[in-house]
């Protein structure tokens, strides 16, 4: 069986508590050790993200080394004291804290999107919008077919990373053999 990471995506509108519900492959996939225990944080371009617990945990580890200096200070600020640590219930709903809602501009209806090791939650308008403007080419970031393929050249980069440590490797062991 394959690596696990989150895929897909779909609609879900907040009930009028702020929770929604949490597709039933994505929620699996966030169980470890028995427990389904995950973390919804501030996300990249104006989404949430939700982390495994373990992931969460690496993030925080990394990051210890980090926490004086000054120029990441803002940033540690806003992400650590926006994490929110919850579960779902025994329904699959998650509830949305009323501070990140805002942050996202979430109001009513979202996309739920599996992203690799995460789970994003946009605003409906927001996602549409940007798929949309991505499909037209009017993205201002950059348009799809660029986007694509940097995204591929970075698994070719990968593998040419990996073939030169291996050759590095190789040539070490060589000289190390006729000491």
């Amino acid at each position: 069986m394959g690596q696990f990471f989150f895929s897909g995506s779909v609609s879900a509108k907040l009930d009028d508590k702020g929770r929604f519900v949490l597709p039933q492959q994505m929620r699996l996939g966030l169980v470890e050790n028995g427990a389904m225990e995950f973390t919804i944080a501030l996300g990249l371009g104006g989404c949430l993200a939700i982390y495994r617990r373990s992931d969460i945990d690496k993030i925080v580890e990394r990051f210890k080394s980090k926490q004086h200096l000054g120029r990441y200070q803002k940033f540690f600020t806003l992400f650590f004291s926006t994490l929110h640590h919850t579960t779902c219930d025994k329904l699959g709903r998650v509830n949305l804290p009323a501070n990140l809602k805002g942050a996202a501009n979430i109001k009513g209806e979202i996309v739920v999107a599996g992203v690799l090791n995460k789970i994003e939650i946009w605003s409906k308008d927001r996602y549409d919008a940007d798929l949309q403007l991505l499909l037209d080419g009017k993205n201002s970031d950059s348009d799809l077919t660029q986007m694509v393929e940097e995204a591929f050249a970075l698994l070719d980069q990968e593998g040419l990373d990996k073939e030169k440590s291996d050759k590095v490797t190789a040539s070490e062991s060589e000289e190390f053999a006729l000491l």
